[in-house]
């Protein structure tokens, strides 16, 4: 995949354009740094599934979301970012980025970084899809947002495979965690990363944006930093965000913003007694299919999986 020209340019711009905490005032959080994250021959972060994450130092953290955007939520959770001048990574759904253009191209001119999580989110996951519908829906995910966001033209046709098409951030997030070993070897032959997730609150389980606020910051300061993961379509997630970014200011977190680089990775390796919990998670989707899924794929042998302490995901 041509990538490379793409990746430069934009992290490019992401360093030149970077906003420091002064520009809003002593008081606001900022964006501390960015990091370059090459994905050359594929890239698999994110230890709630794979035994590897982003390098990140003591108390910094990484803000992802997922499932947008929305109308009635996207809107106040960048007013939330721009507020602190934070910049975080979408990973957005193409049917709902066709649908509502204008606020995706507001996210990239806003400064974050627009990332892909499939065409149509499908309920129960990619791994009860064929490969090829698989392939289908997250090519023509990608296709909407390279259509939309960055005004691409396709005169030949809509590509037809990875190979065919330039991705300005060829990040990738699967719904639900849910990979398979197809997707998985596809991704690395085009160049495109995998990105799971360090920490989550659970927003996808309805909650008061105080219980959201409680339950993050508890499992971040147990943790001290990590990727995290909310979901920019539900309203207790607006509605806590601007008191989550105000309490990493106080507690001392510092945010690093994501953007696509060249190479491969940086990535840190998982620490000891490290186990996965993606298996635990797709379990918890309780598909309603008949026949058996798709082969799961893990990221290396995989010890058995304790009974899961922070919620299982039904996005």
């Amino acid at each position: 995949m041509r990538h490379a020209l793409a990746a430069s340019l934009l992290l490019s711009l992401a360093l030149a354009d970077a906003a420091p905490a002064a520009e809003c005032g002593p008081d606001a959080l900022g964006t501390s740094r960015v990091l370059a994250v090459g994905t050359q021959g594929g890239l698999e972060v994110g230890l709630k599934s794979y035994p590897r994450t982003l390098p990140l130092a003591d108390h910094e953290v990484i803000l992802t979301f997922d499932d947008g955007p929305d109308a009635d939520d996207t809107p106040p959770i960048l007013a939330a970012l721009a507020a602190q001048c934070v910049r975080a990574t979408f990973f957005v759904i193409g049917a709902k980025v066709e649908a509502l253009p204008e606020l995706a191209r507001r996210e990239l001119a806003e400064g974050h970084t627009i990332a892909h999580h499939t065409f149509t989110h499908p309920q129960p996951t990619l791994r009860y899809m064929t490969p090829a519908a698989a392939r289908a829906d997250i090519l023509r995910g990608m296709v909407t947002v390279e259509r939309e966001v960055y005004s691409a033209k396709f005169p030949d046709g809509e590509p037809a495979d990875l190979g065919g098409l330039t991705l300005h951030t060829p990040f990738f997030r699967f719904p639900g965690f849910a990979d398979t070993a197809d997707l998985r070897q596809w991704f690395g032959q085009h160049n495109v990363g995998t990105f799971g997730v360090d920490l989550w609150a659970g927003d996808w389980v309805p909650m008061t944006p105080q219980a959201e606020l409680k339950t993050m910051l508890d499992r971040l300061e147990k943790a001290r930093k990590g990727m995290l993961l909310f979901h920019d379509r539900v309203p207790w997630t607006a509605q806590m965000l601007p008191d989550f970014l105000k309490a990493l200011k106080a507690r001392g977190f510092h945010v690093v913003h994501i953007v696509a680089g060249p190479g491969h990775g940086p990535t840190s390796d998982a620490p000891g007694g490290w186990s996965s919990e993606t298996e635990k998670t797709i379990g918890a989707l309780k598909p309603r299919l008949n026949g058996p899924p798709l082969p799961a794929a893990p990221a290396t042998p995989i010890p058995v999986m304790p009974a899961p302490t922070e919620g299982l995901p039904a996005e």
